[in-house]
């Protein structure tokens, strides 16, 4: 009886030690995974906030290239709500 108790300790032990494994395997992965998201999270934010910057800069060029009158008239035709498709 005793060495069969001995036997299904070391069983069980070998079992837990497998499952601890197995559990700081998956935990591995799973933080791992965690940081390439964050790190693509990141670049996409970073890509997008370069683009912006870009298109502040192209509109401060053009807008600099341009004299009082054309930039009101620019200003009138994109910003003013226009009469729409029902025509008031």
């Amino acid at each position: 009886m005793r060495a069969w108790l001995e036997r299904f300790r070391g069983t069980a032990m070998a079992a837990l030690a497998a499952i601890a494994v197995l559990l700081l395997a998956y935990l591995r992965g799973r933080s791992t995974g965690r940081s390439a998201e964050r790190e693509q999270r990141d670049m996409q934010i970073n890509r997008q906030a370069d683009e912006a910057r870009q298109e502040v800069r192209n509109v401060q060029d053009q807008t600099a290239r341009m004299d009082d009158a054309a930039i009101a008239d620019e200003l009138k035709r994109d910003w003013v709500r226009g009469a729409g498709p029902g025509g008031r």
